[in-house]
């Protein structure tokens, strides 16, 4: 069975060409995996490490990502089918709409994973928790959102300072 081929209930449906979103890759996932059957279901942050490859032009926006020990990565699933209403993951044969899976076949197939940031060379960063094709288009980098949020813990400094 290969990714284009249909499991027992599941339903496509068919669909013109994307043309209606505009996205600028802003570089390449490198990652060990060269086929789906070899990426992990999610990724895991004692995973091997990956690298995120901005274009040179972009290396100025890492300016201070290493202070963060968490990303969330977006990345474009170019690989992925972009029909399925309804799917059947091989773990379990059920079936289910595509909105309840966090499957990469999805109408937008935008990938989303959190990762362990690594270190950083120049205009590459390297991270843990990936699970997406080797030369798969990078979207954006986002720190982890905790660190803004209102609710998260101050530093001690901020405490002291206060």
């Amino acid at each position: 069975m290969d990714d284009t081929d249909l499991r027992p209930g599941e339903r496509a449906i068919e669909l013109d060409p994307p043309d209606d979103a505009r996205l600028r890759f802003i570089g390449r996932i490198r990652t060990p995996f060269a086929s789906r059957a070899d990426c992990p279901r999610q990724g895991r942050h004692d995973g091997p490490d990956c690298v995120l490859e901005l274009d040179p032009v972009w290396g100025g926006a890492l300016d201070g990502i290493e202070r963060f020990d968490f990303a969330d990565v977006l990345y474009w699933l170019d690989r992925s089918r972009r029909d399925l209403v309804q799917q059947s993951p091989k773990s379990d044969g059920a079936l289910r709409g595509t909105f309840a899976l966090r499957s990469p076949v999805r109408p937008n197939p935008i990938g989303l994973s959190r990762v362990r940031v690594v270190r950083r060379d120049g205009p590459r960063l390297v991270v843990r928790g990936l699970d997406c094709l080797d030369g798969t288009p990078l979207l954006d980098i986002k720190p982890d959102a905790c660190s803004y949020s209102p609710e998260a813990p101050r530093k001690a400094a901020d405490v002291a300072e206060s």
